[in-house]
Formats: C-alpha cells, structure tokens, sequence
C-alpha cells in the first residue's frame, strides 16, 4: 500500500487553493448562524432568570455536564489528532494515517456520546416542545452535532482517499478547516448551553 499526496506546483504555494477558501468562506457563515443561535439563547436565558430566577425552568432536567465534558475531551483530543496528522502528512504518512484513524474514532465517540445524552434527556422529559430550554438545546447542539455527521463523513472520504494514495492536499486542508471548525465551536456551545 503506497500513501502519497497529490502535491501543487510551486506557483500555487503562495495562493490559497479554490477549496479551502470556499470552506474558509462557508465556516464563516456557519460562525455568524451559530452565533446568532447562541446570542438568541443567551437573549431567552437572560429573560426566564429575569422573571423566574432559575434556568433551566422548573421540572426540565439538568444537562449532564460531567459527562458532556468527557465527550468535550474526547472532541477536542480528535483535533488535537487532526492537527498532528497534517504535521505528518508528508514526511510520516503511517503515523498521519494512525492520526487520522485517531481523529475519526474520537470524533465518531463524541457523536454516540452525544447521542446517548439526548435518548436520557429526552426519556427526563426535556424535548423540543418541553421549553424554550429543550427547544434551544435541541436546536443548538442538534445542529452542531448535524455539522459533526457531515464533517465526519468528509474526515472519513479524506481518510479513504489519503489510503488509496489520491488524496489532494488542498482538499485535506479543507477538510482540516472544516474539522476544526466543529471541534473549536463545541466548547463554546458546551459553556453556553450546559453551563
């Protein structure tokens, strides 16, 4: 098995490749649409502890916050894997490849994690409908955790491509961009919405 990368000439090096700056361009509205889900949330917190002086309202559980910082970790040490992986990428391709299967897995574990938290709140009561709580937690990490599927598929064709020795390093560093995108939002969304 022969791990290669499909290197630009010369002339490119000095110029961001179409795909990255398209990625770069497409995080930086999802930042702006992220933050307007989390400003919207911080507005509808401000007012129920204004009126009522308990967040989450009365009978809606708690959010799991011990156990959501260990998925954090784990998020967060898949970045970590990513960042190394691209620091091996041309001189150590076996290591970048054990970075990459390293990435996917601990980031494949934050989503079942995420998964399994939301099947125990949703059997406590909290659902959509429940609150504007359940409401906002729904949306905001369902919508990140969408984000971490696409970018887990994405991270797991690279890892394929990248295996088959047809891997463009203009499109790992889209993909790179794109990854750590979602992996630098969550602990945000994390101290906004858990704590």
């Amino acid at each position: 098995m022969e791990f290669a990368l499909r290197l630009g000439s010369y002339s490119d090096a000095r110029r961001v490749p179409n795909v990255v700056l398209g990625m770069v361009i497409f995080v930086a509205c999802e930042v702006m649409f992220f933050g307007g889900l989390i400003s919207a949330h911080t507005i509808a917190r401000a007012s129920t502890l204004g009126s009522m002086g308990v967040w989450p309202p009365p009978g809606q559980p708690r959010l799991p916050v011990g156990r959501t910082a260990i998925n954090t970790a784990a998020l967060l040490a898949s970045g970590v894997c990513m960042w190394l992986a691209s620091r091996a990428l041309a001189k150590a391709p076996k290591k970048a490849q054990h970075y990459l299967e390293a990435a996917l897995a601990l980031g494949v574990a934050f989503v079942a994690l995420q998964g399994v938290e939301w099947v125990r709140l949703i059997r406590q009561g909290l659902t959509l409908t429940s609150s504007t709580h359940g409401s906002f937690f729904y949306l905001i990490v369902g919508t990140h955790a969408l984000h971490a599927v696409v970018a887990l598929i994405a991270l797991g064709w690279v890892y394929f491509r990248f295996r088959a020795g047809t891997l463009r390093t203009d499109v790992f560093n889209a993909m790179q961009v794109f990854w750590y995108f979602v992996v630098l939002l969550w602990p945000v969304i994390y101290l906004r919405v858990y704590l």
